[in-house]
């Protein structure tokens, strides 16, 4: 059954880890820019909005760009009081203008002390961590660590401290971190390993991973997602989160 498994996944990874995968995905949102602030922002976005239809989900961050007068970075460095006006209508699902107002203000504050979202989730992760999890959750303290921060903000930034599987969060660190060249993920940082990320665990991953056999815990939380990698870490323990790819294929197309 392994042999089965990892000959299915290695195949499924070639077939959905390309550029033509990108144009139907939010994925493709970040992959509008070529700065490295953009991306990082307009990736983080897409992740943290990823859910419900891809095609609402890629129409609503395009409305964010166009809000940002389609630059988002210079947009967050320079804006005034009086831009922000404009998002006050900005909605997707649960996520709102108060949201969006408080994510700008965080990037605002931020990028007037870093160049690179990179720092804030590999400031508390050392060289021979087994993997991602102090780095998510001292993330999420530092984006909530500003006065007067909406508390209903927290539901849209998951922690594994209050043991969320952190699937967006996880995507747009496997965006950000991978680099193998095949055009989908950027490989922007370096700091980060390929190794320590964990495997988003969204629900065509859950359901694919656990019919493989490659998920036996009941719930789908921190340490399911945990589970799931260390899984994939037989079949490529330096990249097991590029499975993703293999895995979501095919939950989407229906072929498990």
């Amino acid at each position: 059954m392994t042999d089965y498994v990892a000959e299915l996944l290695e195949q499924k990874v070639t077939q959905y880890n390309r550029p033509d995968f990108i144009p139907h995905d939010p994925i493709s949102i970040p992959h509008r820019f070529s700065r490295r602030q953009d991306i990082e922002i307009m990736g983080f976005w897409a992740a943290v909005l990823a859910w419900g239809q891809r095609k609402t989900i890629i129409n609503k961050c395009n409305e964010l760009i166009r809000l940002m007068d389609g630059a988002p970075y210079d947009f967050i460095k320079n804006h005034e009081e009086t831009d922000l006006k404009r998002f006050l209508q900005f909605k997707h699902r649960t996520f709102n203008a108060t949201d969006t107002l408080y994510f700008l203000h965080f990037f605002k504050h931020y990028f007037q002390q870093h160049d690179s979202l990179e720092d804030a989730f590999a400031q508390a992760l050392t060289p021979d961590a087994p993997h991602v999890e102090k780095g998510l959750a001292a993330f999420h303290e530092l984006f909530f660590s500003l006065e007067d921060f909406p508390e209903r903000t927290r539901k849209h930034i998951a922690t594994p401290v209050r043991k969320s599987s952190c699937k967006r969060l996880n995507m747009f660190l496997r965006w950000m971190v991978r680099n193998d060249n095949k055009g989908v993920d950027f490989g922007l940082w370096t700091t980060i390993k390929p190794a320590q990320l964990i495997c988003p665990c969204d629900v065509h991953v859950d359901r694919v991973a656990r019919k493989l056999g490659l998920i036996q815990r009941t719930t789908t939380d921190w340490q399911t997602a945990v589970e799931l990698t260390e899984n994939l870490k037989q079949f490529d323990a330096e990249d097991p989160v590029k499975y993703d790819f293999a895995l979501f294929g095919l939950g989407v197309e229906g072929e498990m």
